[in-house]
């Protein structure tokens, strides 16, 4: 391959996980949290009966404190991410990652005490309050959220042991999930020779454009997966336990509803867009039959469901990657096309496939160099061009909220709007290279890629909701052992992709490397995405129509400014 590509550069956070400056840090971090202690220990005694100008007065001061501590940890735990997420065999960064979430529990604890006093206040004692400290109006809506959310809160000695337990419990399952699949690593036959792949790049070969390779890789893939399913059957059974211990305590109705309420949508308003996503099943499979008969089958097996059609022969190298994006960007708005330009220019980005290095994708904003850092494994598909876009488009979110002054309490936005402003970046790419395009059959790889994408992230999350809404059911019960965890994917693929897939070749073992389900405290990260598909393509198509006058207004959605901006 010539697809050399970048690691990330952190130097200008800390010098290193050594230096005087990090643990200075990690001293401080400690301080303001004993000092919030002692605070919150005063204040939380206020009621709704309280002067209002002295509450208000206490409430800004508790929002001011919190802030501070989320900027220390929004800078201390990224920092730590970075080396753990691209070495899992660093022993120093997971030491020290284990000795800030044993700090950081107090974090935790602090903020449910807030939660609570804030729930005995009420909404209308905290209204009156915040009209008279700048901070607590300012941050009034966090206040209604937080008087809202703690209704669903256990006695305060259970909050604190939950919140000390998980770091054995959930947390660690999902850690080792982590550890697990980014140290995997399998001998493979490629271009001639035999390489040792770590499992990112095996998956990326899904995309590979010879099907005797694809297949290959499914099966090379299906047999590794198979080695561990057991350990991370523990580790699923080790989640979600614990997460449905938690819920039933807090009086959630089910494992659907904190993420409801963390999405800020209501079920009303799921439940529509599921049922919209269940309607466009027969036009996907329609779709995947066409595919199928493109090359030559009567139904796709998992390994060309994402296979290339039309010419495929671009492979971009990093440089050409950037300049892509730098481009087209700019033509949206010169403004984001200089911000992409600053990431590349800086080496915020870490895209080199290795082994020890997560699978998959993220961005993560650092709040004390207000930037951003993003992960991903860059192979020179177009695939991974349009990955790039994405979590580029939330690096933006995270620079349209550093620009408007957000605090990190106001920064604290639902997946359903970050994924909007990520699918955004891909639309734009794709978008862009459509309108470039000469060669009808090179038209064809850019179409089917982008129908191949919404398939993704309708037919397959609506498949992950099910499966992980009939775990939940069903742990509720008792263990799930890896077959009934295999079984309960393949048959939420059947349910989605219907005739369009061929059933004796799906991906059973899909629940085995997304991270996603092994979050302690954040379950169905899944159907977010597909708001964020819907909501994008319908925000591009008035940026069709009104071209760079929206762009004001579109920054203003993704953080909201102290002028009003123009409508959408």
């Amino acid at each position: 391959m010539t697809t050399s590509a970048p690691r990330w550069d952190l130097t200008n956070v800390y010098p290193a996980l050594d230096s005087k400056q990090f643990k200075n840090a990690m001293k401080q971090f400690k301080t303001l949290l004993d000092d919030m202690e002692t605070f919150l220990n005063k204040a939380s005694k206020a009621t709704a009966k309280t002067d209002a100008k002295k509450l208000g007065k206490l409430l800004g001061e508790a929002i001011n404190r919190f802030n501070k501590i989320y900027d220390l940890s929004g800078t201390l735990n990224p920092y730590i991410y970075s080396f753990v997420s691209t070495d899992s065999r660093n022993k120093e960064a997971k030491r020290l990652e284990s000795e800030f979430e044993q700090v950081a529990v107090k974090a935790n604890i602090l903020n449910t005490k807030f939660l609570a006093w804030a729930g005995t206040l009420g909404k209308p004692a905290i209204k009156k309050s915040a009209k008279t400290n700048v901070s607590a109006q300012n941050h009034v809506f966090a206040l209604y959220e937080a008087a809202e959310q703690s209704k669903y809160l256990m006695n305060e000695a259970e909050e604190i042991l939950a919140a000390e337990l998980t770091l054995s419990g959930g947390n660690a399952f999902g850690k080792l999930q982590g550890t697990l699949t980014s140290q995997m690593s399998v001998d493979f036959e490629l271009d001639g020779k035999t390489q040792k792949l770590p499992m990112p790049a095996l998956i990326n070969l899904r995309s590979h454009p010879d099907e005797a390779t694809r297949r290959r890789g499914y099966e090379a893939e299906n047999k590794a997966w198979e080695g561990v399913q057991e350990t991370l059957a523990a580790c699923m059974n080790g989640v979600k336990g614990e997460t449905l211990t938690l819920d039933k305590k807090r009086g959630r109705e089910d494992a659907v509803h904190a993420s409801i309420d963390a999405a800020r949508i209501d079920r009303a308003t799921l439940n529509a867009m599921l049922g919209a996503m269940k309607d466009s099943f027969p036009m996907f499979e329609k779709y995947f039959k066409h595919k199928a008969k493109l090359i030559g089958k009567e139904k796709l097996a998992w390994w060309d469901l994402f296979a290339p059609l039309g010419k495929t022969d671009k492979e971009y190298s990093w440089k050409e990657a950037c300049d892509f994006i730098v481009t087209n960007f700019s033509k949206f708005s010169p403004e984001l096309g200089t911000f992409a330009k600053r990431a590349f220019d800086n080496n915020w980005v870490d895209a080199e496939q290795r082994e020890g290095k997560r699978g998959g994708a993220f961005c993560m904003g650092v709040e004390g160099v207000k930037e951003s850092r993003v992960l991903m494994n860059f192979d020179g598909s177009f695939d991974q061009v349009s990955t790039l876009a994405h979590e580029l488009g939330h690096a933006f979110h995270n620079e349209c909220a550093y620009q408007a002054n957000k605090t990190p309490i106001q920064q604290n936005t639902p997946m359903t709007l970050a994924e909007t402003a990520s699918i955004m970046c891909e639309t734009i790419v794709t978008e862009a290279l459509l309108q470039n395009i000469q060669d009808p059959q090179e038209e064809l790889s850019v179409l089917e890629a982008q129908i191949q994408g919404a398939s993704q992230v309708v037919v397959d999350i609506y498949s992950r909701y099910l499966f992980e809404k009939e775990v939940f059911e069903r742990r509720a019960q008792a263990e799930l052992s890896a077959d009934d965890l295999n079984d309960i994917m393949e048959r939420a693929q059947k349910a989605t992709y219907g005739a369009g897939l061929d059933e004796k070749y799906l991906q059973k073992y899909m629940w085995t490397w997304k991270p996603h389900y092994y979050a302690s405290g954040f379950s169905f990260y899944n159907y977010p995405y597909a708001f964020g598909l819907l909501f994008a393509t319908g925000l591009y198509a008035i940026y069709q129509q009104r071209g760079a006058e929206f762009v004001p207004a579109y920054k203003n959605l993704l953080a909201p400014q102290v002028k009003p901006a123009p409508p959408i």
